[in-house]
């Protein structure tokens, strides 16, 4: 006979409502430690989209993911003729702020030259770009669909969307986009018309910039990446990034920020489950003090009563946690940020949470052990 099966079957709604409660409350946490992992995996889904060997920026920079970077585009054609280079393309990066169907959507657009690295990988539905202008690839984060039209930029541009894509964000979680590179630079770089007039009013002509945020680099079967970003920095005064550079710069310098916060929230949350299983099962055995008495008063040994709080104890955390994840499950894609369960995040909580019931009922065998079988007979 096990005495914490029947005490549970005994009062059953109490533990069906205490696990719920537990369970909400391990779901965020799992759901934390879920937008922890998805926010490292959005923030390196663009950079490793092209597979680029190098990214070449402006000098002193740590990349166009993690500060601002500008560049001549002929700094494209000074590094493709470079030994060691199999291909070169140049890229713009900017956030904008478009309308679709009297909609707002926020994008994140990359513009690139057709035909070179920098494109959009990872299509599902449509095909990429076969114009020089006003076509567009999204993601599906977007809401976006195939033939609909997104005005972008000060003139308020119409975009027709040919391709998408799935699961390419930025850090931020924006829908990624791409268009080609000229339309990108007319995006970033176009003059809102009442700073043309302005200008003119002054007599002078705003000026069109040519400029690129980088330049992605594939190199040639054998060639030294260290010895082309070496190149690279030495001859034409440029920054060379590698990619587990940029991955890093992104992880330490865009979101640790963001994962330092989840991890704090975590850890207060773990707190304070604990404390609600402490108090949960003190309190269970405070109401069953009489029966544990006479336990003792019949010649139960200690081991029995230990059991019975102990085992409570694990059910309730352990039945916490699989209510957090099945709960998590089914609604993680309706979250608005990426939530990745990750098994080994997974086995984890589950140690905490079995750690944190054997600690949070230690108080509780502590009081049941110490009971007097004499309270069995009192009034």
């Amino acid at each position: 006979m096990n005495l914490a099966i029947r005490d549970i079957r005994h009062n059953w709604l109490r533990f069906v409502l205490t696990g719920l409660g537990l369970g909400g409350l391990l779901g965020i946490v799992v759901t934390m430690m879920g937008i922890y992992e998805g926010a490292l995996a959005d923030a390196v889904r663009l950079p490793r989209a092209s597979n680029p060997a190098l990214w070449v920026v402006e000098p002193l920079t740590k990349g166009p993911f993690a500060e601002p970077s500008r560049l001549p585009r002929d700094t494209r054609e000074l590094v493709r003729r470079l030994p060691g280079v199999a291909e070169a393309g140049a890229v713009t990066f900017e956030t904008v702020q478009a309308t679709a169907n009297g909609r707002p959507v926020r994008l994140y657009v990359q513009g690139y030259e057709p035909g070179r690295p920098g494109g959009p990988g990872n299509l599902v539905a449509g095909h990429g770009i076969t114009e020089s202008h006003y076509q567009i690839v999204v993601d599906a984060s977007s809401g976006l669909r195939l033939g609909e039209r997104v005005l972008i930029g000060p003139y308020h541009d119409p975009y027709t969307v040919v391709g998408i894509t799935r699961g390419m964000v930025n850090s931020g979680g924006d829908p990624a986009a791409w268009v080609t590179l000229l339309d990108a630079q007319a995006v970033q770089f176009a003059v809102a018309p009442p700073l043309q007039r302005r200008e003119k009013a002054l007599g002078r002509s705003p000026q069109q910039t040519n400029d690129v945020n980088a330049v992605m680099v594939q190199l040639e079967p054998g060639a030294s990446t260290s010895a082309v970003a070496a190149e690279i920095d030495r001859w034409k005064h440029l920054s060379a990034v590698t990619e587990k550079q940029q991955e890093d710069y992104l992880t330490v310098f865009v979101i640790s920020r963001m994962q330092k916060q989840l991890g704090m929230f975590m850890g207060i949350l773990i707190v304070v489950a604990a404390v609600i299983i402490a108090l949960i099962i003190y309190t269970l055995t405070m109401d069953k003090m009489r029966s544990i008495a006479t336990l003792k008063l019949v010649g139960a040994p200690d081991r029995t009563i230990v059991g019975l709080v102990v085992q409570e104890a694990l059910v309730l955390g352990i039945g916490g946690y699989a209510l957090g994840i099945v709960l998590v499950a089914a609604f993680r894609n309706r979250f608005p940020r990426r939530v990745e369960m990750l098994p080994r995040d997974l086995a984890v909580l589950l140690l905490i949470v079995v750690v944190v019931c054997l600690l949070g009922s230690a108080l509780s065998v502590r009081t049941a052990v110490k009971v007097d079988p004499a309270k069995a007979l009192s009034g």
